[in-house]
């Protein structure tokens, strides 16, 4: 047998057991619930990776709301793409633009309760399969909405909704209420380099 052919016999023997190790482990989780997904970090693509999750969920014929918390009259390619699923998607861009162009503490908080109480009313909709909470996380970091209390709506809402947090420091309560937490790192951005945000690729 030639060196090249028993390489390849100990490739395919290796992944015979990796299958049998992999097969055993699907089958050992048995769970079946929504989920409280945290998308949080200094780096970009938590929105991204949220709405994604949304178009996955949408083209399986399941509802999905979406609440926009802080982004303003700020345009989207990404809302233009999924209204195209008409009654399905259900979307309110909420916020007024972040806290440094408002300048105004009390406008804030009002929109933030404003676009809590639109959460609670799509978490509470029971043709609703995913909500996804864009930019929570800011609300909460500079204590627009009681945090505990947002905590434990989250906790308990109906137990096969699935929920998407958005947005950067995601507060440690939050965190520990999360089925799912993924931090998005920042290794290398191109704004640091002078390349302003484009169509497509920030909005």
């Amino acid at each position: 047998m030639s060196t090249e052919q028993t390489e390849a016999e100990r490739h395919k023997a290796k992944m015979v057991r990796r299958k049998a190790v992999q097969d055993a482990e699907v089958a050992s989780k048995t769970i079946e619930k929504g989920l409280l997904i945290v998308n949080t970090g200094p780096g970009k693509g938590k929105s991204t990776a949220a709405f994604g999750l949304a178009l996955r969920m949408l083209g399986y014929g399941r509802k999905v709301g979406v609440v926009q918390f802080i982004k303003g009259a700020w345009h989207s390619g990404e809302k233009d793409a999924l209204k195209t699923f008409g009654d399905l998607l259900v979307w309110h861009t909420m916020g007024e633009g972040f806290t440094w162009e408002t300048q105004d503490r009390g406008r804030d908080v009002a929109a933030a309760e404003r676009a809590w109480a639109k959460a609670e009313d799509l978490m509470a909709d029971r043709e609703m399969s995913l909500v996804v909470l864009d930019e929570l996380n800011i609300a909460l970091r500079y204590d627009y909405l009681d945090l505990d209390a947002v905590v434990a709506a989250l906790k308990a809402r109906r137990g096969d909704l699935h929920v998407v947090v958005t947005g950067r420091n995601a507060k440690p309560a939050l965190v520990e209420a999360a089925d799912l937490v993924t931090e998005m790192a920042a290794v290398k951005h191109h704004f640091a380099a002078g390349v302003k945000a484009q169509r497509g690729i920030e909005f």
